[in-house]
């Protein structure tokens, strides 16, 4: 058992590393060619972090895991607006910005509001479920949400082409090397993925733990790692507005590609227990939206993130109860 345990450690490391490795080549290829930072931000950093979720998802969906596909998404959103902005805030006041605030925390509240919608029109005696028909909707909306900020920022391109073609810095990254950086990353990826899901599948078992249980805890948590160090880093460096687009945008990628995704592999059955925690991610968007509205507007207080941890550790406390 220690030694499961300790390869699902192992696993969790890789996957960090791998994302950490893609992110890094991939950023320093878009830098090289002179492609604006909030483009890469928002999709190359964003799926990067994402690519975790994305490697078990892909790898539980042809294993026929589909507990842990759904309780990855789920308990990853409940650990990126629960614990990692709570910390956040409890380390430093976080300022929403206008954008999160109208596009990024809508949108997410928008997209558990669909997988609710999907399962109430496929609900079935004692479970629903999302078919293949409602993956692809779910990707296209994906596409567009991470497609928009593509077009919105390409008449910057041209601009930011000019600012740095003559920066010695850009022009010496090796391209090369940031291949090779992507390429050991996805490896990683897989690799990571697959000690995660085999293992954490059989202790799960040993235990008599659900899949459930164990995709709302151990994998959420475990995956939503590159997140936490990223928010982390952000607040130190006091660059916390675009640790919160992060983080909202990377839940909306959750449940839109993440599901999607798994959706198109295999039909994703939801139980009572997951549309209960879908309940409660609804729910907690909608706290993290009227948090702009009340006290101090804009901003999540210390207090506020007190109240985000609080949510968070009844909730984790209630799964195992």
């Amino acid at each position: 058992m220690i030694i499961k345990i300790f390869m699902i450690i192992i696993g969790f490391l890789l996957l960090v590393i791998g994302a950490d490795l893609l992110v890094r080549g991939s950023s320093n290829i878009a830098s090289k060619f002179h492609i604006p930072e909030m483009l890469i931000g928002l999709t190359i950093v964003a799926l990067g972090t994402s690519a975790p979720e994305l490697i078990i998802t892909i790898t539980s969906a042809v294993n026929g895991s589909t507990d842990l596909i759904i309780g990855n998404a789920i308990g990853s959103n409940l650990c990126n607006l629960l614990f990692i902005l709570g910390l956040m805030a409890v380390i430093r006041p976080i300022l929403i910005d206008a954008e999160a605030k109208k596009i990024h925390i809508p949108m997410a509240l928008f997209a558990a509001i669909v997988i609710l919608i999907m399962e109430v029109i496929n609900l079935g005696s004692n479970h629903s479920f999302i078919n293949q028909i409602d993956g692809t909707i779910l990707v296209i909306f994906f596409l567009i949400y991470f497609i928009y900020p593509i077009f919105k920022e390409i008449r910057d391109i041209k601009r930011a082409y000019r600012e740095n073609k003559n920066d010695e810095r850009k022009n010496k990254i090796n391209i090369f090397i940031q291949i090779i950086f992507i390429a050991i990353g996805v490896v990683l990826l897989k690799y990571g993925g697959d000690l995660v899901v085999d293992y954490s599948t059989e202790i799960a078992q040993h235990f008599g733990v659900s899949e459930r249980v164990i995709g709302l805890t151990i994998v959420a948590i475990g995956t939503a790692m590159p997140e936490l160090v990223t928010s982390i880093i952000s607040v130190i460096r006091k660059d916390t507005d675009l640790a919160v687009g992060n983080l909202v945008g990377s839940c909306v990628l959750n449940l839109f590609l993440i599901l999607g995704v798994g959706a198109i592999i295999t039909p994703l059955e939801f139980s009572t227990e997951f549309t209960h925690n879908l309940l409660l991610l609804i729910v907690s968007n909608f706290i993290l939206w009227i948090f702009n509205f009340i006290g101090k507007k804009g901003t999540i207080t210390r207090f506020k993130g007190v109240i985000l941890l609080l949510i968070f550790t009844l909730y984790m406390i209630g799964l195992f109860a």
